[in-house]
């Protein structure tokens, strides 16, 4: 497995380094001081997750993260000392897949990646299912692959499985937390605000412009996905 550290703390980058090595046995740790050479060794390496800090020299973390997603779907988890709901915020909208504010523990860290890791690697329901189709939108839940008017939408394996979720439970109202739950696990401390992300981003992705909505808010209580009969 190759884990990409960019971070501009040389001490920092040595403590991850050894914390990781020592974790992972097979592990290959690719360690960049700043944005520009973690995005060379990203184009040369193909890691399998990067942990990326958002303060940095030149580009900074969140200038590197879109670079990172015009290429990949690699996931990426955000290291950084700021601990303002805006900045957690913004690194969720462009991407990132969790977000870790330092100081923090490496054994916290290692949790997150695992976690990080498990949503990325999750394998299609074991039994079958029948596709789920709904105006322009279709779901086969067999292979995962998503369409909209015929053309395929590539979606995040968070963003996936938040559209599982919804679309599997159409015409209900699904509560926040048993979203939260059911995405990100019950022991995972995600919260309200990355939920808004994720729908958001979902409803960027299977909605046009003058088309019918599919995911509806419900103020106050969760979201409800609305089956189209056209």
């Amino acid at each position: 497995m190759n884990i990409l550290v960019v971070d501009d703390d040389p001490q920092m980058r040595e403590a991850l380094t050894v914390s990781l090595e020592l974790h992972w046995d097979d592990a290959s740790i690719l360690a960049a001081k700043d944005g520009e050479e973690g995005l060379r060794l990203f184009a040369e390496h193909d890691p399998d997750i990067v942990l990326l800090d958002v303060s940095m020299p030149g580009k900074d973390g969140f200038q590197v993260l879109q670079e990172i997603r015009r290429r990949s779907d690699v996931p990426v988890l955000m290291l950084t000392a700021r601990g303002d709901e805006t900045a957690q915020v913004r690194g969720l909208e462009l991407g990132a897949d969790d977000y870790v504010v330092k100081p923090f523990s490496h054994l916290a860290l290692l949790a997150r990646i695992k976690a990080v890791l498990r949503r990325a690697a999750l394998p299609p329901p074991a039994r079958a299912l029948p596709d789920f189709t709904t105006g322009d939108l279709a779901i086969h839940f067999q292979n995962q692959d998503v369409t909209v008017k015929g053309e395929r939408v590539n979606l995040t394996p968070i963003e996936y499985k938040l559209l599982y979720h919804l679309a599997r439970n159409a015409g209900r109202v699904l509560p926040q937390q048993t979203l939260l739950d059911r995405v990100w696990g019950e022991d995972y401390d995600a919260t309200s605000d990355y939920l808004k992300v994720y729908i958001s981003r979902l409803r960027a992705k299977l909605e046009r412009p003058g088309d019918a909505h599919y995911i509806e808010t419900v103020r106050g209580l969760g979201y409800r996905f609305i089956r189209r009969k056209d």
